[in-house]
């Protein structure tokens, strides 16, 4: 079974890091989306380089350079957002809005899967 080209958008959250972990124990090609936003929040960096050194790669990306997100996208088959509803849930929408408009410029992705997380509940 050919393996997908997979990134997972959110991938240090509570959810997001398990998505990475499993695309990778499966043998899939899994980029995590890093973001510019993150700053130097040190747990997250760790988490990434983690993430690195099991195989996944890191990708530079930004919700407010809409071509580095269309340029992520490219490399891909398949995108998962496992952003958190922790913030405004409005706000997250929005930016759910900026994926998929990039994932349209881009064309190329088979699957977007997006998993509302509020509460510690998956919906």
């Amino acid at each position: 079974m050919a393996k997908s080209k997979v990134l997972v958008v959110g991938g240090t959250g509570y959810i997001g890091k398990r998505i990475v972990k499993a695309s990778l124990a499966q043998g899939h090609i899994t980029y995590v989306l890093q973001r510019r936003e993150m700053g130097l929040d040190i747990d997250k960096i760790q988490m990434l380089l983690s993430f690195k050194k099991q195989g996944a790669r890191l990708i530079q990306g930004s919700f407010s350079d809409h071509q580095s997100l269309v340029d992520a996208v490219k490399q891909v088959d398949v995108v998962i957002c496992t952003m958190s509803g922790v913030h405004f849930r409005s706000h997250n929408i929005l930016l759910q809005l900026k994926l998929v408009d990039a994932i349209k410029e881009a064309g190329n992705i088979k699957l977007l899967h997006i998993l509302y997380i509020r509460w510690g509940l998956v919906h």
